[in-house]
């Protein structure tokens, strides 16, 4: 199995590449918040010297509830993402959930996301390929890591192999994720690479009534496990304040507590050698 590169902005990722870092607010309040809040995480990543890709969300489609916050939608949020990208010259990365938003968003953003509910939407894969731009799948809470060939074949079929895999958990009854980490080097096997949702898959969906709960207190384990195992990439949704986040802000990761982390997932890794990459023989 060829294990791909990925280029990403300035640096590569996967094919024993270093580790990288996915990271941001869940979605876009204001202008203010995600400026610094990029601004001091692309800080503590450089100081690591991890490669870093802000994320953060114009529009969250998915809420538990109706009058949930969603986002500043698609005109208003591209805008504040583009100028973070210009402002603080890091690569930006956005979900997108119709066929329609992918050629505008990849007019801004270096990555395009399909979330995990829409993994298995051929028309938003077909066009997130198209557009050229690096396509973050995540691997839907109901679907096995060997069943993410199919998603694979449908973008190479589409043209491109600028594809990264994620894995978020998996349905564990209701309202309750577990991951199994055996996915981490099942889905390496596919030739790409992957990347560890550590803010995801501790979510409790709908847990809060009205809204999703979560379970922070668990991100930095199952974090370290995953950099034991092996991964390509990190994602951890972080913000300055999460109990005050209108979204996912049970399982967010303070900013404070960010650099700390990433010290031990990167010390865990340097520790693992190259059997944190998922080579051939993993």
């Amino acid at each position: 199995m060829k294990h791909h590169e990925v280029d990403i902005g300035p640096f590569s990722v996967g094919n024993h590449q270093r580790h990288f870092l996915i990271a941001g607010p869940c979605v876009i309040e204001n202008e203010k918040l995600v400026l610094e809040t990029a601004m001091r995480i692309s800080e503590i990543a450089q100081e690591l010297a991890i490669p870093f890709i802000f994320k953060s969300s114009y529009d969250k489609a998915n809420r538990t509830s109706l009058s949930s916050f969603r986002g500043l939608g698609i005109k208003a949020g591209l805008a504040i993402l583009r100028k973070v990208k210009e402002e603080v010259q890091i690569p930006i990365l956005t979900d997108i959930h119709s066929s329609e938003e992918a050629s505008q968003a990849a007019e801004v953003v270096d990555i395009l996301q399909v979330p995990a509910f829409l993994c298995r939407q051929t028309d938003l894969l077909v066009a997130a390929a198209k557009t050229g731009k690096v396509v973050n799948v995540k691997k839907g809470q109901f679907l096995s890591p060997w069943d993410m060939k199919h998603v694979v074949q449908k973008l190479e079929a589409s043209g491109t192999q600028k594809i990264l895999l994620t894995e978020r958990g998996t349905f564990f009854g209701y309202q309750n994720l577990v991951v199994d980490m055996r996915s981490l080097p099942i889905m390496r096997q596919l030739g790409y690479p992957v990347v560890f949702d550590a803010t995801h898959s501790v979510q409790l969906p709908g847990g809060g009534g009205t809204q999703s709960s979560g379970q922070r207190e668990f991100v930095a384990p199952l974090a370290r496990s995953a950099a034991a195992i092996g991964c390509d990439g990190f994602f951890m949704e972080v913000h300055p304040s999460p109990d005050s986040a209108p979204s996912d802000g049970p399982n967010m990761v303070p900013l404070s507590e960010l650099k700390s982390i990433l010290q031990g997932l990167l010390q865990i890794c340097r520790a693992a050698g190259k059997g944190n990459t998922l080579s051939e023989d993993s």
